[in-house]
């Protein structure tokens, strides 16, 4: 350890004269631990510890620090923010993680040194998040063992130049923070009615990206200028077209106070435009120069408004017309209040939330014409906080109070929330320590008071809402987004032994449209009657699309959601079929039951440590191998996409017992489909005999070939049928979408077996690990696709090969084994592994 046992300043001076002896290190801004500065430019804020830290928690320490001071607003973030301790130093380029600092509706006030803080396991999140999606943009080196990368990284990144006396380039580092400046010094000159401006569709923050791009040019008919509703000409700015009170097409010229002035001295500073590379990403994140009140009255961090307006029209449709007269609503995760615009009875209408800031938030929205009571708005922690009046020396208004603690008042009030959809893990640290992640959701009373009720479930933050709705609120109305995976996930199964209610109506979405969610799955909207208790069997949910730009949505179907309310899921039939005793000719890996984990499933022929350690993979034997087939191609053949994603595989049917076809299908889709290689021992899996594919040496196994043609193959091998030979010699008969496999694979293999020639005949390892060709004759199909594919500097096996016959005949496999898949998937469905 290069740094070993001594006190931090000693550490930052250190590593300052090693490592930065080149850059202006003096400089102390707010609590950041360390800067480097090249004359008025920092290149680098870091967060400094004596000891052995985690990298993500010092980077969310840093963050905060520099969120609480806003320091990117007085002074020019650097490219890169760091962490370092007496062992290690990693660079995050402050792009990749500028976006938290906008967020809306945080608490920076918190002590950043303290780890136990919501704000701070928020932070640990998103940084882990945001590092996960982008691994290659983060920098880690050791002191010790990276001495020399690390100061070629700092050559080459920490550029010492004319940065001082240059104008200052703008790009997605910093064009916030001259947003920020351009907002106290040009912003004023400029003649303009904001409050009519922004009724119209156009905030301060367009007037600043006409500065910067007006004068931007590129090729083609649509330019980047096409993209703003205001242009900088040379001694104005000019709105886009527009109607005007004569119903005419017109534009407006919007003039300067000062002649310019102002707006000439502060572009003097910068160079305009910025690179071309930055111009889309500046204009496509508009939404983070949208002021505050304007973001939160659209919706846009929290459920976007085109579903807000769909949610109330299913209410308005379920309640009746008259509904906001007749029923109470709360909104019991509140956030900013988002959810409630468009409601008009506010003398009916209750919204908290967890944070006090966003209170302030809402009661400053009531001020600018928000239509809610200000009485009606408070702090309360859902998870946490009692049930008690004001009165009494609780939380809840006493109104509010009343109505949930009367029977009949209670039947008429409906939880309208979109809860926070946050899920404990137990995914190891990002600085590779295996330290469990920090916790997310298992802090709640909610679930320490259900987790031995409904197990599982109560990791989800959604679920505790629900749990204490169910509870303390009995026959209210919930109304609710969130995923629907609690009506059919398997880890829901003693949820859904608790949770009984009726349902009423709903639609569902694509995550993706809601604000900073990737995943494509369902989110939905689901109406619920709690006073009707029975057990969850079926829902069936309308299928809403929308529009790239969230104007504009159609309904395109029904989806089905059913519930699995005992353990009836495939993994239940596959066990029957576990066998432990016999040799194992490869291994399944099987992750969780629903369609999401489509790509976890795969035949391999050696598992990790990790999924033995996780049980996530059983032995594939001669007696268990057509079923793990049927296993494999059931869980493979179907393409996921958002509508089925949280589809679960059940128990099927025993209908696929006398359909040889299917079987013989997935058997084939099995051969075809595996990661099994020679690397790791015999192997067993090739479909062919040797004069089949033009094999110039002897098979080690003929097994596979043996038992597809119902004739025993003799080799030097022990036999694996041993004494039951009449079992499983039976010859298989194969549909013509899997002869056409069968086809491909041959040409496939015959191609590979011509090009062994190549291969020196000894002295040459081969690419399984034997000296010569030997090893070579008995690759497998994943082995061939490395010979032929090769490998990257990451040891990733390449998309596809220089080899471009090669490239034809594993296109023709793929499309035959896409054929066969559509054979196999309707009788999914009609086995029952999946339900439509």
């Amino acid at each position: 350890m290069k740094y070993g046992n001594i006190r931090e300043e000693e550490l930052k001076n250190s590593v300052a004269q090693d490592f930065f002896g080149k850059f202006d290190c003096t400089k102390i801004i707010k609590n950041i631990d360390f800067a480097v500065k090249n004359g008025e430019t920092y290149l680098l804020w870091a967060e400094a510890k004596r000891n052995r830290d985690d990298i993500l928690a010092m980077l969310a320490q840093l963050v905060l620090t520099i969120g609480k001071a806003r320091t990117f607003d007085e002074i020019l973030p650097p490219p890169f923010l760091g962490c370092y301790d007496d062992e290690k130093i990693a660079f995050v380029p402050y792009s990749e993680v500028q976006d938290i600092f906008y967020q809306n509706d945080f608490n920076w006030k918190v002590a950043p040194s303290d780890h136990e803080t919501r704000e701070f396991k928020q932070i640990y999140a998103q940084i882990e998040k945001t590092i996960n999606t982008t691994p290659w943009q983060t920098y880690i080196f050791d002191f010790e063992k990276d001495e020399k990368e690390l100061k070629r990284f700092i050559r080459e990144n920490f550029v010492v130049g004319k940065m001082e006396t240059s104008k200052i380039r703008i790009d997605k580092n910093n064009f916030i923070t001259v947003y920020g400046k351009w907002l106290e010094t040009v912003k004023p000159t400029i003649i303009a009615d904001w409050a009519l401006a922004k009724k119209a569709g156009i905030i301060d923050g367009d007037f600043y990206l006409a500065d910067l791009l007006s004068e931007a040019q590129n090729d083609g008919y649509f330019t980047i200028k096409d993209k703003l509703s205001v242009l900088l000409k040379a001694r104005f700015y000019e709105t886009s077209r527009h109607v005007n009170e004569a119903g005419m097409f017109t534009t407006s010229r919007v003039e300067f106070s000062d002649n310019q002035k102002a707006h000439t001295q502060f572009w003097a500073k910068y160079e305009r435009p910025p690179l071309e590379e930055y111009w889309d990403y500046i204009v496509d994140r508009r939404d983070l120069i949208v002021p505050q009140d304007v973001r939160e009255r659209k919706g846009s961090f929290y459920t976007p408004k085109i579903w807000v307006e769909l949610s109330q029209k299913y209410l308005s449709e379920v309640f009746g017309e008259n509904w906001q007269d007749t029923y109470y609503v709360w909104d019991c995760a509140a956030g900013t209040g988002n959810l409630l615009a468009g409601l008009t009875n506010k003398n009916n209408i209750w919204a908290s939330t967890l944070d006090k800031q966003d209170v302030d938030v809402m009661k400053d929205r009531i001020e600018n014409g928000a239509n809610l009571w200000e009485q009606q708005v408070f702090q309360f922690d859902f998870l946490n906080d009692d049930f008690l009046p004001i009165s009494k020396g609780g939380k809840l208004p006493d109104e509010l109070f009343d109505i949930i603690s009367d029977e009949n008042k209670r039947k008429r009030l409906i939880i309208y929330i979109n809860p926070p959809y946050a899920e404990h893990g137990n995914r190891t640290t990002f600085a590779g320590k295996g330290e469990h992640k920090a916790k997310v959701s298992t802090t709640s009373k909610v679930y320490r008071d259900f987790q031995n009720i409904v197990g599982t479930a109560t990791r989800e933050l959604y679920a505790q809402f629900f749990l204490k709705i169910y509870k303390e609120i009995p026959d209210a109305k919930l109304a609710s987004f969130s995923t629907p995976k609690f009506i059919n996930a398997q880890n829901f199964l003693k949820f859904r032994n608790y949770f009984k209610a009726s349902f009423l109506k709903g639609f569902i979405c694509q995550a993706n449209t809601f604000d900073n969610v990737n995943g494509h799955f369902p989110i939905g909207f689901l109406i619920w009657n709690l006073e009707e208790r029975k057990n969850i069997s079926k829902i069936d949910t309308d299928i809403i699309f929308s529009n790239a730009d969230l104007k504009h949505c159609w309904q395109t179907g029904k989806k089905s959601f059913y519930a699995v309310n005992e353990k009836i899921f495939i993994s239940d039939w596959l066990r029957v079929f576990y066998d432990k005793k016999n040799e194992k000719i490869g291994y399944l890996i099987l992750p969780g039951v629903d369609m999401q984990q489509q790509n976890g499933v795969y035949i391999t022929s050696q598992p990790t440590k990790s999924d033995v350690l996780q049980h996530k993979t059983t032995g594939i034997t001669i007696y268990n191998i057509m079923e793990i087939s049927i296993y494999l191609a059931v869980r493979q053949c179907i393409a996921p996409n958002w509508l089925n994603n949280r589809d679960q595989f059940l128990y099927p049917n025993d209908g696929w017992e006398t359909d040889e076809e299917f079987q013989n299908n997935c058997l084939t889709y099995a051969l075809f489909n595996n990661n099994i290689s020679s690397k790791h021992g015999v192997n067993h899996w090739i479909p062919f005999t040797e004069g089949e594919v033009g094999s110039k040496s002897k098979f080690t196994s003929h097994f596979m070939a043996s038992f597809l043609s119902g004739k025993i193959i003799q080799n030097g091998y022990s036999n694996l049928f041993e004494q039951e030979e009449d079992k499983f010699c039976i010859k298989r008969e194969f549909s013509k979408e899997a002869t056409s496999v069968f086809d491909a694979g041959r040409e496939l293999w015959k191609y590979y077996h011509a090009a062994l020639g190549t291969f020196p005949s000894s002295g040459v390892l081969s690419p399984f690990g034997e000296a010569g060709g030997g090893g070579a004759v008995n690759a497998s199909l994943y082995d061939i696709r490395e010979y032929f594919q090769g490998r990257n500097d990451k040891g990733t096996m390449n998309n596809k090969s220089d080899d471009e016959t090669y490239n034809e005949l594993i296109e023709n496999l793929r499309i035959a084994l896409k054929i066969l898949a559509k054979k196999i998937e309707p009788k999914v469905y009609e086995y029952g592994f999946l339900k439509k």
